[in-house]
């Protein structure tokens, strides 16, 4: 198993920077959170979580892991829409995951080049699929990538953790990027424990 690795380092600078953030990471311990470097896979799977519960996003995937075996483009791309649906997919999320399997396929984006680009070169090159917004690209780029310093706007779990965490009603933009340049270089990391406290 893959996991995303930090360590000492991470842990004192995020406590130095924030107290409340340190004392959580303190409290809550070591977070072994699980990564896929497989991009293609993850990628699919970030699709499948799109505005769905965990437990459902699971519940699909493990569906679609039956049904298609190995998530690998041709595979995908040669399972029709109704298969697809049949593990609980909308009819448009379906044409997402064949139109990025396509567009793979086909050399239009190159998974394979991903890993040397900056991540606003990768978040650019993975928003040119068909249903791949900024989150899921971020997703990819902390859960796939490892990439030390991304933290989501457009993730609501970590929007409630960091509610919860500070003791705010609401979380504006402009608190939200105080905070984001405040873990930064490690943004990644205070991503991990916000999930933790949401």
């Amino acid at each position: 198993m893959h996991i995303f690795e930090y360590g000492r380092r991470e842990i004192e600078y995020l406590g130095g920077r924030d107290r409340l953030l340190g004392e959580a990471i303190h409290k809550i311990g070591p977070i072994r959170r699980k990564i896929y470097p497989d991009l293609f896979t993850a990628l699919i799977r970030n699709i499948v979580a799109q505005q769905i519960a965990k437990k459902a996003a699971a519940t699909v995937w493990n569906r679609l892991c039956k049904r298609v075996g190995e998530i690998k483009p041709a595979k995908i791309a040669a399972t029709d829409l109704t298969t697809l649906q049949q593990c609980g997919i909308s009819g448009r999320k379906a044409g997402y995951i064949k139109g990025t399997a396509e567009a793979l396929l086909s050399g239009r984006v190159d998974l394979e080049a991903i890993p040397g680009m900056t991540d606003e070169e990768i978040i650019r090159e993975l928003t040119s699929l068909p249903g791949v917004g900024v989150w899921t690209a971020e997703m990819l780029l902390i859960l796939s990538l490892a990439r030390p310093d991304v933290l989501s706007w457009n993730d609501l779990a970590l929007k409630r953790g960091m509610k919860k965490l500070y003791n705010l009603e609401d979380l504006s933009r402009n608190q939200f990027e105080i905070y984001r340049e405040r873990y930064s270089p490690y943004g990644s990391v205070a991503s991990l424990y916000l999930w933790e406290l949401s």
